[in-house]
């Protein structure tokens, strides 16, 4: 069973709805999913290293072996527990993270919005149902942090700007800061959106990540600045 695995990326491509990678780890090539969010950075060379650590759903069927790789363990858990559901497969749940960021499949859920669940492809009406229900008793945790946020009004309007402070968030787990920690940080970044936006021209997921670890490795004491 492969949890993880580091290696340096070979080759992207994508057929139809499905985006794969090819990374050489100690000599072998291992062909890996992956969603589109991170395919598409790649392919424009938003992400400079191309030494690549992803975490692993490994399923085994009769005929072959699927690696599905995620940036973090909470995307890979998301995608187990959506996989769980009964009739939910491997791309139904693929198609779930591509199309929406978990926490606008938790504010569904949340919401049993039911109009945006069946806006996946592949989803209809009983399937969405069943999904709102069954997420609803696994994700109770998340839903009330979402409800946490929503009361310090950290919510941008902008849904691109949204989704860069998702992936930054998700991106500095995934290089093991604290969640309290990043917490805390979250929103002296979301002042300094619009200034790197508005004033300096300098908005883009890289910088905002610069920002944050610059932020999280200093002491304390330099957050208020």
């Amino acid at each position: 069973m492969i949890s993880w695995i580091n290696g340096d990326l070979i080759e992207l491509w994508q057929t139809k709805q499905k985006f794969f990678i090819l990374i050489n780890c100690q000599g072998l090539g291992y062909e890996i999913q992956i969603l589109e969010s991170l395919f598409l950075k790649l392919k424009t060379n938003q992400i400079s290293n191309k030494n690549l650590t992803l975490w692993i759903k490994h399923i085994k069927k009769e005929d072959s072996d699927l690696l599905f790789g995620f940036t973090s363990k909470k995307q890979k858990n998301f995608f187990i527990e959506i996989l769980s559901i009964r009739g939910v497969g491997s791309q139904i749940s693929m198609g779930i993270l591509n199309k929406l960021s978990i926490n606008e499949i938790i504010n569904a859920i949340k919401t049993q919005n039911k109009k945006l669940i069946c806006s996946v492809p592949g989803i209809g009406q009983r399937m969405s149902d069943r999904l709102i229900l069954e997420l609803k008793s696994k994700f109770k945790s998340e839903i009330l942090l979402i409800e946490e946020q929503s009361k310090d009004e950290l919510e941008i309007k902008d849904p691109e700007i949204n989704n860069m402070i998702e992936d930054l968030q998700l991106t500095l787990q995934s290089l093991n800061y604290k969640n309290n920690e990043i917490k805390t940080i979250l929103p002296i970044i979301i002042k300094k959106v619009d200034l790197l936006a508005k004033k300096e021209n300098n908005l883009s997921f890289e910088n905002l990540l610069k920002l944050a670890m610059n932020y999280l490795d200093n002491n304390s004491s330099n957050l208020d600045r």
